[in-house]
């Protein structure tokens, strides 16, 4: 009876356990599905197959994605710029997504600790004050992106050889531009991961993860209580304080409470403050019908250097959001956007500090959107703005058939993603130099609230098009280079723009010395392959460096434009640190200089481009 017993609850066990399995594989989520319905409407086209690589603009192909890890997909999907989509499903359905577009898994946090050197000389005062560093994103207060303490020039600079490489583990973006302060490089990347490297061989002297994505810039200095500390930002606007000595957090704060803020812009130290903007993905989040659009706005935090305690806060759009009355907006809400994506430049003789903006994500559009916006450095009040783009009104929204959220007439989308350049002509005159994504180079007078002195068209500019990161300055030419990879927001039925070229411009007089267009992609065909140059431009004595869309970084001279350098990174390269990698487009951050080398990533698939993950340091050889 007993035996009975038992083998009756046997097979009832057995069926149990086929039908909780029979269950199970009912609801797996399906991956396939999942993506079509929440998706394919953006990154397929409507015939049904993978969009072309930079049709879409910022949407992403199939093929793409594909190339990602899942690792990228999930940060994406949970805090990225799919964060919109990513809140409508659960955990479970992310992952399967994830698993459905790429089988490339991670181990990023194993692989970023190898290749730990074996010992590390200490950050010194000395170090600190090198002439010969390269600190933060524009290499100083004024945001020149220039050196002069360099051999490297137009006519040594063939002589640049690769030293090392060092491979970013599980990526397909190389986000992080290197810092190199007092021997030590500093890098941010996709996963969070902050590595401190050694500048002269590439081994690795301490980590940190923050939360999420670093793809701003480093600063580092010392601290009034004898640190010497390493500021960044993160996707979920956190700002951070990590002991550049050994990696230790030192603080960490949350400069914006908006739940889609980012830091995207390097934090800016100036006299005990550190000053950091803050973008959003609200853009995105436009384009749900769901979703309570939109109350963002672009601002600039002042925080104690040592503390981490906020100061001040200042917002592009003065007005606060509130919900719209009838007949006032498309969306229920407004104002909203004027984002910050760049690092602010320091006015050290009038006590303030200035940065581009973004367009309005909702109509009416703010007079601090598509501007170039004055900060008092003590207050955060804002001064003045100078609007270049009026009614400048772009969501994702408006990209969908029913105009969700969007104007009866959608803007082009032309922010100034990059940092304004100020130097000083002498006799007392200044001109603040600031690009836009229109393809217009402008000359402003910061001693007038922002005049125009001057303006210089480079490219024909759209929402991916014309000066996308950042400019160089060597006191008599700014160096801007040109993107038009798209027209996302560009008139229905205009010719295409040719990508490309790096201008030189009078910065006295608006006057375009030198334009030079790119040779022809030997990527063509390829997926993101472009020879647009949305990268952040460096100057160097009279040489002049400019990454491509089509992982080239080229050198120019600055005299004429003639390229006399040229360096291709995208074939699989050996690493320092064993990591598979190689490069692919060139977009965000630029190259950085520091005595006799140079350093950059290579790597680019945000938006459009070809993956990569790679970091290279070029050293020039000796005579």
């Amino acid at each position: 009876m007993r035996t009975v017993k038992r083998t009756a609850l046997l097979v009832a066990a057995g069926i149990l356990a086929g039908s909780t399995a029979a269950q199970q594989a009912a609801t797996k989520p399906d991956g396939a599905a999942l993506f079509q319905s929440h998706c394919a409407t953006c990154h397929v086209s409507a015939a049904g197959a993978t969009a072309a690589p930079t049709a879409p603009g910022r949407v992403p192909s199939v093929e793409t994605l594909r190339q990602k890890t899942q690792e990228e997909i999930l940060r994406a999907l949970e805090s990225g710029p799919m964060v919109i989509y990513g809140n409508r499903i659960n955990e479970a359905e992310r992952r399967a997504i994830a698993a459905y577009l790429t089988p490339k898994t991670g181990n990023s946090a194993e692989l970023a600790r190898a290749n730990l050197c074996a010992k590390s000389e200490p950050l010194t005062t000395a170090g600190l004050r090198s002439a010969q560093n390269w600190n933060g994103w524009g290499a100083d207060a004024a945001n020149t992106r220039y050196t002069k303490d360099t051999p490297i020039s137009a006519a040594s600079v063939s002589g640049l050889k690769l030293k090392w490489a060092f491979g970013i583990p599980d990526a397909s973006t190389a986000y992080g531009q290197p810092t190199i302060v007092g021997g030590r490089l500093f890098l941010g990347s996709g996963d969070g991961t902050v590595f401190a490297l050694n500048a002269e061989t590439g081994c690795t002297i301490w980590t940190y993860r923050a939360e999420t994505t670093v793809r701003t810039a480093v600063t580092v200095a010392a601290a009034s209580d004898g640190r010497t500390l390493a500021y960044f930002g993160d996707g979920e606007a956190n700002l951070y304080a990590v002991d550049a000595q050994n990696g230790k957090l030192a603080w960490k704060v949350r400069i914006d409470p908006h739940r889609t803020a980012r830091i995207t812009s390097a934090p800016v130290l100036y006299r005990g403050r550190l000053y950091a903007g803050t973008a959003g993905n609200e853009e995105l989040s436009g384009g749900d019908p769901g979703y309570p659009c939109c109350t963002f706005r672009g601002s600039e935090t002042a925080v104690d250097a040592a503390s981490g305690k906020i100061v001040w806060k200042g917002y592009a759009i003065t007005e606060e959001p509130h919900r719209a009355k009838p007949g006032e907006s498309h969306a229920q809400f407004t104002p909203a956007g004027g984002a910050i994506w760049d690092a602010a430049t320091i006015d050290t003789k009038l006590g303030r500090l200035y940065v581009g903006t973004g367009d309005a994500y909702v109509d009416p559009a703010g007079d601090g959107t598509d501007a170039i916006v004055a900060f008092d450095l003590a207050t955060g009040k804002r001064l003045w703005a100078q609007q270049k783009t009026p009614n400048d009104v772009f969501n994702f929204g408006c990209l969908n058939p029913q105009r969700i959220n969007c104007p009866d007439k959608m803007g082009p989308d032309v922010d100034f993603g990059s940092s304004p350049v100020l130097v000083d002509l002498g006799g007392g005159k200044r001109v603040l130099l600031c690009g836009q994504k229109t393809g217009v180079m402008y000359g402003l007078d910061p001693d007038d609230g922002g005049k125009e002195l001057w303006q210089a068209r480079i490219g024909k500019g759209s929402g991916l098009g014309g000066i996308e990161w950042g400019s160089a300055t060597d006191g008599k030419y700014v160096f801007a280079a040109n993107s038009d990879i798209s027209t996302l927001t560009a008139e229905t039925g205009a010719p295409r723009a040719e990508p490309g070229g790096l201008a030189a411009i009078d910065i006295r007089t608006g006057k375009i010395v030198w334009k030079t267009m790119p040779p022809k992609a030997d990527c063509a065909g390829k997926a993101g392959c472009s020879g647009g140059q949305l990268a952040a431009v460096t100057a160097a004595n009279d040489v002049v460096f400019s990454g491509a869309m089509d992982g080239h970084l080229r050198a120019y001279a600055a005299s004429d434009g003639k390229i006399v350098w040229d360096f291709d990174t995208t074939p699989d390269v050996r690493t320092v640190n064993g990591v598979a990698a190689h490069g692919g487009s060139m977009s965000g951050s630029g190259p950085t200089v520091a005595g006799r080398m140079v350093y950059v990533t290579s790597g680019f698939t945000v938006t459009a481009g070809m993956p990569g993950n790679v970091l290279l340091a070029f050293e020039l050889a000796r005579e």
